[in-house]
């Protein structure tokens, strides 16, 4: 069997998706996560080997401005945006720190409006972010990107205005950014929170060029969402940002994961830009693990320790036999490996294997049974946890399988 077999079946995409990251932005104001100027610096340089080309930055605190100067330095193949308020000294900021471009986020919502700006009207609030928008973009010459904050509990016809006021005033793309995760992709579904819906309608009604989709995680529809964005995008607009980050760290239930929107635009739909580069992710994900402080589910899809462990008996039988029964791709492709443990489900195949592995010889079948036997006993005591190579070894030791160790 091949990978061909099953992936790439699908029409190619007739639009030009870039994966827009925000790990070093929004990722990181997770609660309890951090990131110092020069691990930022090597995140930078990880998430453009994998084909991300483009991420945004914070650049208001000392480390912050750091950091954005050591990733510049870099001059890496992506490009590098600061993330701005509606605030003149924001663009100020980001032009000081060396920024081409900048993303300027700003609510579109009246739950946000009456909650922050009760003194305001709507066309106030409306003219100072045209105002910012029009500074950033022709005083200072910088590529903008507005991102319209609630988009999915806005009002359409205000949505609409503010969309077409921001294009008028320079802003190249606009980010529609599912804040509370709400977003639907069903195609069917309305707006404000239709997520195809509300892609179509900004193409037909409003002059802004390109579109992004920024969706988090609440209702677990990030991922969803995010790909909708993308097939609604499909034959309208030239291109779509996808604005992501690594691992779906993030605000509350975190963000769509780039390294999940990477390996569906490349397996699902073809997006071959992503070929010979996805066998970086696992490396990228433990170096953001252990640069921000966040601890890597190993159940995690693509990245985790366990996305390709198997322990009960009857999926390692499958997979001793031919790995395609219980794996959809091969674990080297994302830079993963196979894990076979030994645990409470396991069977005397793995058991078997296992023992053939680590002493180089077949077992015969009473070797393998008291094992299981010891196995069996060790998990009918309580046990949950799969044992560890040590410890099966040790298992090993005294059924006299393997030879005593010699302390080494």
């Amino acid at each position: 069997m091949d990978i061909n077999d099953f992936f790439f079946k699908m029409q190619p995409l007739k639009t030009d998706v870039l994966i827009d990251d925000t790990t070093l932005r929004d990722g990181i104001q997770m609660p309890g996560l951090a990131a110092g100027p020069k691990d930022a610096a090597r995140i930078a340089h990880l998430l453009s080997e994998i084909g991300v080309e483009r991420i945004e930055v914070f650049h208001y605190q000392e480390p912050d401005k750091h950091a954005a100067k050591l990733i510049l330095e870099q001059n890496l193949s992506m490009r590098v945006a600061g993330w701005c308020r509606a605030v003149k000294e924001d663009i100020d900021s980001a032009v000081k720190c060396g920024f081409k471009e900048v993303g300027i986020s700003h609510p579109v919502s009246f739950i946000h409006f009456n909650a922050k700006w009760p003194e305001k009207t709507y066309d106030q609030i409306l003219a100072n972010v045209v105002d910012v928008t029009e500074y950033a973009a022709k005083t200072c010459g910088l590529r903008t990107f507005v991102h319209g904050e609630d988009s999915t509990r806005a009002d359409w016809e205000f949505e609409k205005k503010f969309i077409n006021a921001v294009a008028d005033a320079g802003a190249e793309c606009y980010r529609i950014c599912d804040t509370v995760g709400i977003g639907l992709p069903d195609i069917d579904a309305p707006m404000p929170n239709g997520i195809p819906a509300k892609v179509k309608a900004v193409k037909k009604e409003t002059k802004i060029p390109t579109i992004e989709i920024h969706a988090h995680d609440d209702f677990g529809n990030a991922i969803g969402n995010t790909m909708a964005a993308i097939q609604a995008a499909d034959g309208l607009y030239d291109k779509v940002y996808a604005s992501t980050t690594f691992l779906g760290i993030g605000e509350r239930a975190g963000n769509a994961e780039t390294e999940k929107v990477m390996l569906n635009l490349y397996l699902q739909r073809g997006v071959n830009k992503f070929e010979g580069k996805t066998h970086n992710l696992k490396a990228t994900a433990e170096f953001i693990g252990k640069a921000t402080g966040y601890v890597v589910p190993p159940n995690k899809a693509i990245v985790g320790d366990y996305g390709f462990a198997h322990e009960s008996g009857i999926h390692t039988h499958g997979v001793l036999n031919n790995p395609w029964t219980y794996e959809p791709y091969p674990p080297e492709l994302v830079g993963n490996e196979r894990r076979l443990t030994i645990g409470k489900q396991s069977g005397k195949g793995i058991i078997k294997h296992k023992i053939t592995e680590l002493t180089g010889s077949e077992p015969d079948d009473d070797t393998v049974a008291a094992a299981v036997e010891v196995i069996k006993g060790i998990y009918a005591s309580g046990r949950r946890a799969s044992l560890k190579e040590d410890e099966f070894k040790k298992v090993l030791r005294t059924l006299k399988i393997l030879p005593e160790s010699n302390g080494h």
